[in-house]
């Protein structure tokens, strides 16, 4: 059987508009573009591995392409305070990162998109698609596929991995860091593999096999950002490419899924709260596809498949949250779908993997994590609550019946790995090395209370012997859009900053996805300001117990998270020193009623239909960031853009810049003199991509704005962000 390298939902949250991912991972709209590639972190005892794909990193792409910046010291010259000690501060950030951008990595192995199958691991080395024996995969010895720079694209990479069912084809979807275009390529695998074909913007693909054993690639294909059509194609001797299906309705994006057990192949047919699925007979995929359900509006359902039954993850019935239902295969309608599992008030559904006697379901209630074993053949049920420092899952690639891995993490600890043992019933933890952090940080899991009495989740990190804590400075971190949580990957500047005495809160506020579907429906539309409320009492909850204070509060966001940072700077500045934001929704009125926008349409669900309703109109225009501007002090705030994002559209970051250092010059000469302005930063750095998660440029140009801003010292920040960067 082929090993998936992505899971149920996973595969679809990183694919499909209404879900994200992204992760990293992830998200095909206004908001998160979620993690761009599938890919997993090893220690090796805590050394420094060499990655698997060596390629430029971003900012050494960057660095000989000019970016803009422009400050709110080209329109007001202020004379800045701390002129001195920032001086010596700037001096030590340029040395630091001349440092980072020429030193070996010291710290983490990053492996890429990564397939077991009959034997051999497929995944990227070099430039190169390789494969190698499965004992043999962390040797030097491997067989070369394909060499991606035939392509002729620059700096490519390799996102995503399937092999044919009998290991004749390999098929590999290829993409660039300054572009989300992509091409998939298949590879005869012969004594001389040679690439039979290529196909371009290529979103989701599978293999199945028909009755007289031929590959059959299945694959979906994107045109502005936007997935509609379906194909199949055959090779060889017996070479065709057809279309398959078209979706009609711009409001739904299309996506391929094959069931663990590779007997379906699914396409599943969604928008923000609608979905339909179709299954392909993996025995018979020129059959034509049955309808599991037709679509119904507010019904979302997800289906796997095992011995002859449909495991459903839907939202069907009440409470309108996730619940796990099963039908026979061959009566899939929703009246034939019988209640199999219902999850506990507040939850959020991860994920499902599904095994031959067991399903796994990856929880997150109230704010902590749980894995929930049920098994098939006596529907008994063991809930396992994971430990309090774990914020998040990663998904382990895995085709073995006997266990269940996975890997646990947060924003300051690296993954550690994890297995479900199901003939012991027991769950078992890596070994090995323990993690300095854990003795040296703290997690604490606060609530506030927003104005309408709702209790709004916050996850907070400080190193432990931290005194005064009011004194130290504070990062918040909201995101609040699509019912996607807040990413809480590990992310070493994340570490860097706790280990400096910075402490950390994520605000996990209305709109986002932690406490389930009506979390998310709560902050949407027309209760979009529920999540702006929710983000004011949470930094007035962590002042109010003395965490940090105004004059050291930061806040950061991307994407459609800038929408609430935007809000809160028009509305409660004074809560605030600096913002940093990267590729932020700003405009929110003006995109909307753009409908020649290619994500317009998807995004009627989150924010609103401005154009034909004029109660979602005036709405927006009480929250827009761009729209609410007006002549007052301001926090600074560092904006990072993408010169050909087509998700945020860079003319709204633009316009938002002007205006907001129109209003702060028109207050500075209203105040007079002695009035310190606030700095406004708008760099806008080359390439198409949506947001750059592991950009080194990015990443340093904001550690330095932010501690700028707060007059710190950076020294030892940048001495020890250089031993974490370099991945």
């Amino acid at each position: 059987m082929q090993q998936k390298s992505k899971l149920f939902l996973q595969a679809l949250k990183y694919s499909i508009p209404r879900l994200g991912k992204c992760m990293q991972k992830q998200h095909l709209n206004h908001c998160n573009f979620a993690d761009h590639y599938y890919n997993r972190i090893k220690l090796k005892k805590y050394h420094l591995t060499k990655c698997l794909q060596n390629k430029p990193t971003i900012s050494e792409l960057a660095r000989n392409i000019p970016s803009r910046s422009f400050s709110s010291k080209d329109f007001l010259p202020i004379k800045q305070e701390n002129e001195k000690s920032l001086s010596k501060n700037m001096d030590v950030f340029e040395k630091v990162r001349t440092k980072l951008e020429t030193q070996p990595q010291e710290e983490y192995e990053i492996i890429n998109a990564e397939v077991k199958h009959g034997g051999f691991v497929y995944y990227q080395e070099g430039c190169c698609l390789v494969r190698s024996k499965d004992e043999e995969a962390d040797n030097d010895n491997y067989e070369v596929l394909f060499n991606l720079e035939e392509l002729k694209l620059d700096q490519p990479f390799i996102d995503c991995i399937r092999v044919a069912p009998d290991e004749k084809y390999v098929a590999a979807k290829i993409r660039t860091d300054d572009s989300e275009a992509s091409t998939c390529i298949v590879v005869k695998l012969s004594d001389q593999p040679v690439m039979e074909a290529s196909f371009p913007n290529v979103s989701s693909f599978e293999w199945v096999k028909d009755e007289e054993e031929e590959d059959v690639l299945f694959y979906t294909f994107q045109r502005n950002l936007r997935c509609n059509d379906v194909y199949r194609a055959t090779f060889g001797d017996n070479k065709r490419n057809e279309r398959f299906y078209t979706e009609k309705d711009p409001s739904y994006f299309v996506f391929l899924y094959l069931t663990k057990d590779s007997r379906f192949l699914t396409i599943n047919i969604m928008n923000k709260t609608t979905s339909e699925v179709w299954l392909i007979d993996g025995l018979s995929p020129w059959d034509p596809p049955v309808l599991i359900q037709k679509r119904i509006h507010g019904v979302l359902y997800y289906v796997e498949h095992r011995d002859d039954e449909l495991y459903i993850l839907t939202n069907v019935g009440e409470p309108t949250e996730f619940k796990l239902m099963r039908t026979a295969a061959d009566t899939p309608a929703i009246m034939n779908w019988d209640l199999f599992f219902t999850m506990k008030r507040n939850t959020k559904v991860v994920d499902l993997d599904m095994f031959k006697d067991h399903c796994v379901l990856f929880l997150k209630h109230s704010n902590l994590l749980y894995v929930n074993v049920i098994g098939l053949a006596d529907d008994s049920v063991r809930s396992l609550k994971l430990p309090p420092w774990a914020c998040g899952f990663i998904m382990d690639t895995n085709s073995d019946p006997k266990n269940c891995p996975f890997q646990l993490c947060s924003p300051i600890r690296p993954p550690k790995y994890y297995t479900y043992k199901f003939a012991e019933g027991k769950l078992f933890e890596e070994t090995g090395h323990e993690d300095p952090i854990t003795k040296t940080s703290r997690v604490l899991r606060l609530e506030a209370k927003s104005k309408d009495g709702k209790s709004v989740p916050m996850t907070i990190f400080h190193k432990t012997d931290s005194e005064d804590l009011q004194k130290k400075p504070l990062l918040v971190h909201v995101y609040g859009a699509y019912g996607m949580d807040l990413k809480m990957n590990f992310r070493p500047e994340r570490r860097v900053l706790v280990d400096d005495g910075w402490i950390l809160a994520y605000c996990h506020v209305r709109g986002g996805g932690e406490l389930g579907l009506q979390w998310h429906a709560d902050g949407r539309l027309t209760k979009k300001l529920n999540g702006l409320a929710d983000l004011e009492a949470c930094i007035k909850t962590l002042h109010g117990q003395g965490f940090s204070q105004p004059s050291l509060t930061t806040l950061t966001a991307f994407s459609a998270g800038g929408v609430l940072v935007g809000a809160l700077c028009n509305s409660n500045p004074e809560l605030l020193r600096a913002v940093t934001l990267e590729a932020p929704f700003l405009d929110v009125l003006n995109t909307m009623m753009d409908t020649t926008l290619p994500l317009t349409l998807e995004e009627l669900e989150e924010w609103g239909n401005p154009s034909s309703d004029e109660k979602h109109k005036n709405y927006i225009k009480r929250y827009c960031p761009y729209q609410n501007i007006k002549p007052q002090h301001y926090p600074s705030i560092h904006i990072t853009a993408y010169e050909n994002d087509e998700r945020v559209p860079l003319k709204g970051i633009v316009n938002y810049a002007e205006k907001l250092n129109e209003a702060i010059t028109e207050h500075a000469k209203n105040t007079g003199e002695g009035y310190q302005a606030p700095n406004v930063v708008l760099d806008i750095q080359p390439g198409g991509n949506h947001v750059i998660e592991d950009s080194h440029k990015k990443i340093t140009a904001q550690i330095k704005f932010l501690y700028e801003e707060l007059g710190l010292d950076s020294t030892s920040v940048f001495e020890n962000l250089k031993k974490y960067l370099k991945f």
